[in-house]
């Protein structure tokens, strides 16, 4: 269950654009259920396959654990530098079934294969088994950590965050798939947020998960504040050479009836979020948006042909900004959830510190007291 002592950024007076829903999270659409693993061992000196180990895996399943009914989906890669697998299926069909995974940049395969399994164990119609064959499973790197080469996520643990998912409160910061990762040069992790949208046709929600796990500490904005100029140190210890800057994953789901060609055009704009909050997407980063739609779901008309239901596109404006703005909250929700780690050869990465924070929005007159 996610620590609800913990302050989230709106708790610390961060202000953010847009109404969200009642968790501000991600399970607000309903149906949404998300689980971790989180693995944190050992200490001290890297020996791979043995630690220490920080890393994890997340779950997110867009209909409830186990639900073998697909989504229509679009995505968007705003760098390519980073996997995500089912994603040609994704650009083909327009759809996918099964839960999204989230997890380190070496344990996708046993990730993908781990999914697999479960659905063979699951899922006794074998039509519905088929559309589990290509599992979404993306990545970012924790590497600087975490003993990565070790591959220490082993299908137990995919297991177990399948199971475990739910909806109500999302844990954030430094869990599941986010346990290793770094944002602006401070701890990053996963987070979450959410945004009502009220049309003629009726209230929708669209709610974003990211594992964040990017951007140079310069860079850093929350609020419009260029905090990361304001706090020099606190610098990350690394343990190697590597950019720590690679790469975020983005999750938007929306209970809004829309067709694949317009979940596209919105896991766009969370690139926009994302340039919220400073990245200007680098070279070597991943920077990888799906978007899904519970509501979706066709009917036939009597000449055979299927109808679908969708938001007009004279309304989708309201979206486009609900997914911004619930974008930039999830990253700072990360970074402000996420606390010190420490990992391999006694790399460090600091957790973003909340009283200096309020301090400088404070004085540039952005904190909401």
């Amino acid at each position: 269950m996610p620590d609800q002592t913990k302050p989230r950024a709106r708790d610390l007076g961060v202000p953010f654009s847009g109404m969200p829903g009642p968790l501000n999270a991600i399970t607000d659409v309903a149906g949404v259920a998300v689980g971790h693993v989180t693995l944190i061992a050992g200490e001290g000196k890297l020996v791979i396959g043995q630690g220490p180990v920080r890393t994890g895996v997340t779950a997110v399943w867009p209909r409830g654990v186990g639900a073998i009914g697909g989504v229509t989906a679009g995505m968007f890669a705003l760098n390519g530098v980073g996997e995500m697998t089912g994603a040609h299926l994704i650009e083909e069909f327009g759809a996918f079934a099964g839960p999204v995974m989230l997890t380190n940049t070496l344990s996708v395969g046993v990730v993908r294969d781990a999914v697999i399994t479960w659905a063979r164990d699951h899922v006794p119609d074998k039509e519905a088994l088929f559309y589990f064959s290509l599992p979404v499973v993306a990545e970012t790197w924790d590497g600087n950590i975490n003993d990565a080469y070790g591959q220490h996520i082993q299908p137990r643990h995919v297991f177990a965050a399948l199971d475990n998912a739910a909806g109500g409160p999302v844990a954030e910061g430094g869990v599941g798939g986010g346990t290793g990762m770094s944002t602006f040069d401070f701890k990053g992790g996963i987070g979450t947020a959410s945004r009502r949208v009220a049309t003629p046709m009726g209230e929708y929600t669209v709610g974003v998960l990211v594992q964040s796990n990017f951007g140079r500490r310069d860079q850093l904005l929350v609020a419009g504040v260029p905090v990361g100029e304001e706090i020099t140190d606190l610098r990350p210890i690394p343990s190697s050479g590597h950019n720590l800057s690679s790469s975020i994953i983005i999750l938007v789901a929306t209970d809004a009836p829309f067709l694949p060609g317009q979940l596209k055009r919105l896991a766009r704009r969370a690139g926009l979020g994302l340039a919220r909050t400073g990245s200007t997407a680098h070279h070597h980063s991943g920077d990888i948006f799906l978007a899904f739609s519970t509501a979706v779901s066709p009917t036939t008309a009597p000449s055979g042909l299927d109808v679908y239901t969708a938001v007009p596109n004279t309304h989708i404006d309201l979206f486009f900004d609900a997914v911004a703005y619930a974008t930039e909250e999830a990253i700072i929700n990360a970074l402000v959830a996420a606390e010190t780690m420490t990992g391999i050869n006694g790399a460090t990465l600091y957790g973003l510190p909340h009283g200096r924070l309020q301090s400088i929005l404070r004085r540039h007159n952005r904190l909401r007291e």
